[in-house]
């Protein structure tokens, strides 16, 4: 889907842009890869691993704040993956319309700007902090899912499409708890919040990957949630230094100690296939655009929570994300 065709990616050195545009450039035949940020210093430097000789790269200073910006960028592209947030909780907490200018308005530029330059397909990241949210980075990413699933409904005659894939931590990433235990480690002591906290977790790859094959397969109002792996903090301790004490410090401003992917008001209007969860808008304009044949409905009462998910993390895994580390970034 993505040969010969220009993909924008807002937020485009973060960890997430950066491998998805490693990805998309060395396996998907674009056109043109446009990175959108506003830190001029980390496009200085992903130019050096991605070279305008080398490869269809375009570098665009910017922030998803300045919708006139947004117009130049968003010139002939076809899709739009909205990677640009503010994600640190403390940050958020501490800076709060800071995050709802990045966020929500941020959002609301992406989607009118897309709408306005005739892009085909848009998709935006959520996170799982989104349900139920306690923290205002989680109410700022709920606004931003409901900005996008709405926006479909207000398209007319556009053929802009607007969706969503929403995921749990992403193991490495930047600020993650695995980069800062692995720096602990020498110290002999890790920092625990709580000791019954639980995270869904995937790896970078995994995750650009299905944001991938969302976009591919997307028609416009739909809820993407892969089927994931949890795994409780203290566990995660024990895989990475086991040789390290632990020490309880307190639960963060506007954490959680499990975390929710799907809630039961959502299970409603959800339903799953193999690898992945979708939840349908509520809307009846969006019914017709799902081929419900491929999926079936969860049960009664169903939530997908970190707590009592099934399928775990396993100590391999932690191994093999640390060894590949440095190939991530």
């Amino acid at each position: 889907m993505l040969r010969n065709k220009v993909i924008l990616v807002t937020g485009g050195t973060g960890s997430f842009g950066k491998k998805c545009v490693d990805i998309i450039l060395k396996h998907h035949r674009p056109k043109k890869v446009i990175v959108f940020s506003r830190d001029e210093l980390k496009q200085f430097d992903m130019a050096q691993l991605f070279p305008a000789e080398k490869y269809p790269i375009r570098f665009f200073l910017g922030d998803v704040r300045d919708q006139d910006r947004l117009k130049w960028a968003f010139q002939d592209v076809d899709y739009v993956i909205h990677a640009a947030a503010m994600k640190q909780v403390p940050a958020s907490e501490y800076n709060p319309t800071e995050s709802i200018k990045t966020n929500i308005i941020g959002s609301e530029n992406v989607i009118k700007v897309a709408a306005d330059c005739g892009v085909k397909k848009v998709i935006a990241l959520s996170t799982d902090k989104a349900v139920n949210p306690i923290n205002l980075y989680g109410a700022t990413k709920l606004c931003a899912e409901k900005l996008f699933i709405a926006a479909n409904a207000f398209m007319g005659r556009k053929k802009c499409m607007f969706s969503v894939a929403r995921y749990g931590n992403v193991m490495g990433s930047r600020g993650s708890v695995i980069p800062f235990f692995l720096k602990k480690r020498s110290e002999g002591v890790l920092p625990i919040t709580h000791p019954d906290m639980t995270r869904f977790w995937l790896t970078l790859s995994q995750g650009v990957e299905f944001v991938l094959n969302c976009l591919s397969t997307m028609t416009g109002g739909e809820t993407f949630i892969p089927k994931l792996a949890s795994l409780n903090i203290m566990d995660l301790a024990k895989f990475i230094a086991p040789e390290c004490k632990t020490r309880i410090v307190g639960i963060r401003q506007g954490e959680k100690i499990h975390e929710i992917l799907i809630s039961q008001d959502e299970a409603r209007n959800t339903l799953e296939c193999p690898t992945y969860f979708l939840i349908k808008p509520e809307n009846s304009f969006f019914q017709s655009r799902i081929d419900e044949t491929y999926f079936k409905k969860v049960p009664k009462g169903f939530e997908y929570n970190s707590r009592t998910n099934g399928e775990l993390v396993t100590k391999a895994q932690i191994d093999q994300m640390i060894a590949s580390m440095d190939q991530e970034y």
